[in-house]
């Protein structure tokens, strides 16, 4: 089984290119229209993927609590991506995407509020560098 740091990397590298590639994208196109087609992608290759894994469960089998927090989830990212291509297109890709990952400060104390993580000195500097470092690229 691969560690769960392999994949989180991978997600950051993903999200880096995400980036570059819809600054390219949303140039000529309404950004909603483009928000859409990246949706319509993702759940054609989820179909494809939970098929070929095996994973497929009725939705309303669920267990309620879980099922609302992932829609929930899947509003706010919906809203995320909405605001983010919006962002880019007439924001450069170099700013717009180090104040989008804000969302791991924000993330960060919400765990800490809402799910009642604990975090070390260590942890609490490095998101702190976060925010400044984001602050730094948008007020250069």
């Amino acid at each position: 089984m691969l560690d769960w740091k392999i994949f989180a990397i991978g997600s950051a590298f993903f999200a880096g290119l995400t980036a570059v590639l819809a600054k390219v994208g949303v140039k000529d196109v309404p950004s909603n229209l483009a928000t859409l087609i990246r949706t319509i992608v993702i759940i054609i290759f989820l179909f494809l993927l939970v098929g070929i894994r095996h994973e497929w469960k009725n939705p309303l089998m669920l267990n309620r609590r879980c099922l609302v927090f992932l829609v929930l989830s899947g509003i706010t990212t919906g809203l995320s991506w909405l605001c983010y291509y919006r962002a880019l297109q007439s924001g450069p890709a170099s700013v717009v995407a180090p104040i989008d990952k804000l969302s791991l400060a924000i993330a960060i104390l919400l765990s800490v509020v809402f799910l009642g993580e604990q975090l070390n000195m260590y942890q609490w500097f490095g998101a702190g560098l976060i925010v400044a470092g984001t602050f730094v690229m948008i007020f250069k």
